[in-house]
């Protein structure tokens, strides 16, 4: 029942997934979808554990930061598969065993590490902040690949071309790069991941 309303919230969105429709999706009534769930919040706390469980990240890396870049990465590529879970994945007031597993590997990692309780709390933030904020953004974006990013760009600088003469700095950056370079999600992704876990770095050992 949850890997179905996982694929029906893929399609649909989070805001589509109601407990009639998932049960018209599974050919049965909407009231015996009550003998394994108690309400639509604690299915959204069994969907959003499968998303944690699709995090395939392991804390046992001698190097922290290749373990937490790809922690980073997995969780951005969770989200891309389930973008209906962006804004869910660290709001469930009672989460899984997978989202307890994924928590708990972090803040493992970062302590070995020698970050001590307080810089594990500042660098656990600082990297969920960018992970779920740069996927907030992806998934709002009017356009998802780096070609759609350029044609989207040309088409706003011509499109607002009589007031952009006020905004040079715009006309540099988006009309005479981005339209012609287009926009690189992983590329960028990449590069806010590596400075901030470059950032930390320096502060390791820092109480």
């Amino acid at each position: 029942m949850l890997r179905a309303a996982v694929a029906l919230a893929d399609e649909r969105g989070a805001e589509g997934l109601t407990m009639r429709k998932l049960a018209t999706e599974l050919g049965v009534e909407a009231m015996s979808l009550y003998n394994h769930v108690a309400s639509k919040e604690d299915l959204l706390d069994g969907m959003v554990d499968i998303v944690f469980g699709e995090i395939d990240f392991s804390s046992d890396s001698p190097d922290w930061k290749a373990a937490m870049r790809q922690r980073a990465i997995a969780t951005r590529n969770a989200l891309l598969r389930h973008r209906w879970a962006t804004g869910l994945m660290e709001s469930r007031t009672n989460p899984g065993p997978e989202s307890f597993r994924v928590h708990d590997a972090v803040l493992g990692c970062l302590r070995r590490a020698g970050f001590s309780l307080e810089m594990t709390v500042h660098a656990y933030s600082a990297q969920d902040a960018y992970i779920y904020g740069f996927a907030l953004q992806e998934k709002t974006l009017v356009f998802d690949t780096s070609d759609e990013g350029a044609a989207e760009a040309a088409r706003q600088m011509q499109e607002f071309e009589a007031v952009l003469a006020d905004y040079p700095h715009l006309v540099e950056v988006v009309g005479g790069h981005v339209a012609k370079a287009g926009y690189n999600f992983d590329a960028e992704f990449l590069f806010g991941l590596d400075l901030i876990l470059d950032g930390l770095d320096r502060l390791r050992g820092r109480n």
